[in-house]
């Protein structure tokens, strides 16, 4: 294996489906003790400092158990990082997925995806631009597709 490349990791990021976002934000507002960075409709972010987190929550109103896990990630510095890291998921022989210059959340991001055997989702991403307005474009959250793997949007 080639000697692995330095990774500006930035924080940790985790993606909750909730069955109430307004309920989610009271409650996260209230554990973290700090306001969401980003509401939209359907979707929120909390930019925690310490530990360093990146919480994002996707309203799932037909979730018909406890809110589940939508997918985790690791949020890096750059696109050179997330070019790195898939370099490394691919030499260890994992399988990626890219996304780039896709409109996610409400930002614009470059990242690259795998899964692990229980078919939870990871993703190493950088935010290009953030807090994109609401429209149709930048609305498609992080979710799953109809295959049911991640999607947050169509890669360019």
């Amino acid at each position: 294996m080639n000697q692995a490349v330095p990774i500006s990791t930035l924080k940790a990021h985790v993606s909750l489906n909730v069955r109430n976002l307004e309920k989610s934000i009271d409650f996260y507002r209230k554990m973290l003790g700090i306001e969401p960075s980003k509401v939209r409709t359907g979707y929120a972010k909390f930019d925690v400092k310490n530990p360093p987190l990146n919480l994002a929550m996707n309203e799932a109103p037909g979730l018909k158990e406890r809110g589940a896990l939508s997918h985790m990630g690791i949020q890096v510095a750059s696109t050179q990082d997330v070019l790195a890291m898939r370099q490394q998921w691919n030499e260890r022989g994992l399988i990626t997925r890219d996304e780039m210059k896709t409109d996610c959340c409400y930002a614009t991001q470059d990242k690259s995806w795998v899964h692990d055997p229980d078919g939870n989702q990871w993703e190493v991403f950088v935010v290009l631009k953030d807090n994109l307005p609401e429209t149709a474009e930048s609305s498609s959250c992080c979710g799953t597709t109809e295959t049911g793997a991640p999607g947050c949007g169509v890669s360019a």
